[in-house]
């Protein structure tokens, strides 16, 4: 339990976040106890209106740092725009609903010559925002020395200046409130809006984000000048505050909001980091400032410190990102203790019903070398032939004889399993995506990718991960599998490791729209199907090698029972046969050396934790059969390829006009197989209708 927990926290985003709250704690602890009155309400609102221009400034620099970059002309566009602000207001008399733009748009066409440079001319970030701090600085300077008297004497009035300068709401500045609601637009454009995307893309890796398509020197670009644009408002507002410009207006300011952007957790690599770390980084360095100067220090004692604090914090990132990752890889995978029944005998000759043949050595194959991971194979009224594969598409080959074939749709994820509604519209359950649907139009809509959350779940548990089966009932609610909520498709294997109940079965009913979760702590959940009596399905847990039964209407609403308890392998998916009874696919076989390890999840823990995991014992998955079952849970016949050349991985299988098809996720092809004796007029589409055929 405890590294189950702590794996799911170590995979949180937020977690991140947990050193810079660290910090801000200590560094409250610490210096509240050598200042009277450091956290008192007064002294916070005190610095409330500096606070709003220095997390305007530490923004500018996390979102160029968020690109992959570094903006040290931030300070010199914050004196520029004070400058501009007080000049033009103060000396010229201008409205200063036209002067905030103008001292905006300053701000922004040096981040424009910055974005440019570093962007498309691609020159280094570090050398050229440094030319442009010096060169922005003497224009400055300049200026300063001619006009520094006059444009901190105003000669007009401004009822809008005297609101921003000294107005409160809610007890709050405005620059403060401003702040804010612009902290809250980025973290919307960031997270939520694809310029923030691609802006995390290009700070990732900015050659895989070329490759991508994306537009690296227009986004890089894109950075810089809005850079410009927060550190100009944030200039605009001390004006607004102090109504002077100096020689010292701005000094230093890159290195405060560099090491403020650091301290609260944003990288210097790029690709990582929010703007909430830049919220947390500009309290945590605006009351060390504040405090530092109320202690005193000696001339360049603060300098130094935050120097300090700096480093300090480079390291503590580095090191976090590396250690971190290697943690959560030894205790993510969390084994379980799991006693599995014993497994029934499968020798050739022998009494069992499970016993090995070869009657699938004669399979037809269907499209061999054409797709890739057939899952769940399915048949239209039509008799034409669908499946998903793991390039994301939906593949219809055409009947009678099924040589011809055509990207039905493309789903931008893996289809596991199918099913058809009455209407005639493809239901696909979508690894990593959810639950779609895909008309004959070939219109794809999504139904649902979301569920409740569980109350004491530790992880966000609601979205969906690897949905897996799934079947209409005949009230038209949809219920399907999802296999498990902590792995993804490319790691479902790792699932049998831990032997936890990860999985769930969910239902949708499209007259609400809704999705909920009505059965959870299932091991690997895997094939759905509906039972003849309209009122319960069968399904399959993986992992457990069982099959249950579920009602989900009628007198026993809500109630399980295992039908099969203990299979001699893993069972997938289910579906219907046309003598009454129900087809269940077994993906692989048990054997003794797993079931024993599945004893043992200390062996487990050390094996994941000191081998890797191209040489972790797994399941078998390489050797499965088709057997059927009935009502009551009896085994009425058992198919095998002995040889496991011809089909060795299954599961799925569909039965139709006498005909059983077959599917493997690992293989590439559909198996076809003559069932002797089989109704060449039985179809699925009129069993679940209720017709004769």
């Amino acid at each position: 339990m405890p590294d189950h927990i702590l794996g799911e926290i170590l995979a949180k985003s937020w977690i991140d976040n947990a050193i810079p709250v660290a910090i801000l704690i200590l560094t409250l602890c610490v210096l509240g106890s050598m200042i009277p009155g450091l956290v008192a309400v007064g002294s916070l609102l005190g610095m409330s209106a500096q606070f709003g221009e220095l997390l305007l400034v530490v923004m500018a620099m996390t979102i160029v740092m968020l690109a992959g970059g570094i903006d040290l002309s931030v300070g010199s566009v914050f004196a520029l725009a004070n400058f501009v602000t007080l000049a033009l207001f103060n000396m010229l008399g201008w409205p200063i609903l036209v002067v905030i733009p103008v001292a905006i748009l300053c701000g922004a066409l040096v981040g424009l010559v910055n974005g440019i440079l570093i962007g498309y001319l691609r020159l280094r970030a570090f050398l050229t925002t440094l030319v442009t701090l010096i060169i922005v600085r003497s224009i400055v300077d300049m200026f300063i020395l001619e006009y520094a008297v006059k444009v901190a004497r105003p000669t007009t009035l401004s009822r809008i200046w005297d609101f921003i300068s000294f107005k409160r709401v809610l007890g709050m500045p405005v620059a403060l409130i401003v702040c804010l609601a612009i902290a809250i637009l980025a973290h919307l454009t960031l997270t939520r809006l694809r310029p923030g995307w691609h802006i995390m893309a290009v700070g990732g890796s900015r050659r895989s984000a070329f490759n991508a398509g994306l537009p690296v020197r227009r986004t890089i670009a894109m950075t810089y000048v809005l850079s410009g644009m927060l550190a100009a408002l944030a200039g605009v507002f001390y004006a607004s505050r102090l109504n002077a410009a100096g020689s010292d207006t701005g000094v230093g300011l890159e290195v405060l909001a560099l090491t403020a952007a650091v301290v609260g957790g944003n990288s210097l690599g790029g690709g990582r980091g929010s703007v909430f770390k830049a919220v947390l980084g500009a309290i945590i360095i605006l009351i060390l400032s504040n405090s530092l100067l109320r202690l005193s220090l000696p001339t360049g004692g603060t300098s130094a410190v935050l120097g300090f604090v700096l480093i300090a914090a480079v390291a503590i990132d580095v090191k976090w990102v590396k250690h971190r990752d290697k943690l959560q890889t030894s205790v993510y995978v969390s084994p379980t203790f799991l006693a599995l029944g014993k497994a029934p005998e499968t020798a050739e000759g022998s009494a069992s019903p499970y016993a090995l043949n070869n009657l699938l050595k004669d399979v037809e194959l269907i499209g061999l070398g054409e797709i890739d991971g057939p899952e769940d194979p399915i048949l239209d009224a039509a008799g034409n032939l669908y499946c998903g594969t793991r390039h994301g598409d939906i593949i219809r080959f055409f009947a009678p004889d099924f040589t011809s074939k055509e990207v039905f749709v493309h789903t931008g994820g893996h289809p596991l399993g199918l099913a058809f509604d009455r209407d005639g519209n493809l239901l696909a359950c979508v690894a990593g995506m959810g639950l779609y649907r895909i008309g004959p139009d070939k219109k794809i809509t999504r139904l649902s990718d979301q569920t409740n959350r569980s109350w004491l779940s530790v992880i966000d548990d609601s979205r969906m991960r690897l949905a897996d089966d799934l079947d209409i009932a005949p009230d038209g609610r949809i219920f399907f599998s999802e296999a498990t909520i902590r792995f993804d498709m490319s790691d479902w294997m790792v699932d049998a490791l831990e032997a936890r109940g990860n999985g769930r079965i969910i239902c949708y009913d499209p007259s609400t729209g809704s999705t909920r979760t009505i059965m959870d702590k299932l091991r690997f959940p895997n094939g759905i199907t509906m039972a003849r009596d309209g009122e319960s399905f069968f399904f399959a847990e993986t992992w457990g090698c069982c099959v249950s039964r579920y009602w989900f209407a009628g007198a026993r609403t809500g109630q399980r029972e295992v039908v099969i308890p203990d299979l001699p392998g893993y069972p997938d998916n289910i579906n219907r046969a046309s003598d009454g009874g129900y087809w269940l696919a077994m993906v692989g076989m048990r054997t003794p050396i797993f079931d024993m390890a599945l004893q043992n999840p200390g062996f487990r823990k050390r094996m994941v934790e000191r081998v890797a995991p191209d040489e972790w014992l797994f399941p078998n998955m390489n050797y499965g059969c088709v057997i059927k079952f009935d009502e009551n849970g009896r085994i009425t016949d058992c198919l095998w390829d002995s040889r496991g050349t011809n089909h060795p991985m299954i599961t799925s299988m569909r039965e139709h006009e006498g005909w059983l098809y077959l599917g493997g996720v690992s293989n590439n092809r559909i198996g076809r197989y003559r069932i002797p004796g089989g109704d060449p007029t039985w179809t699925a589409h009129a069993s679940y209708r209720g017709e004769a055929r």
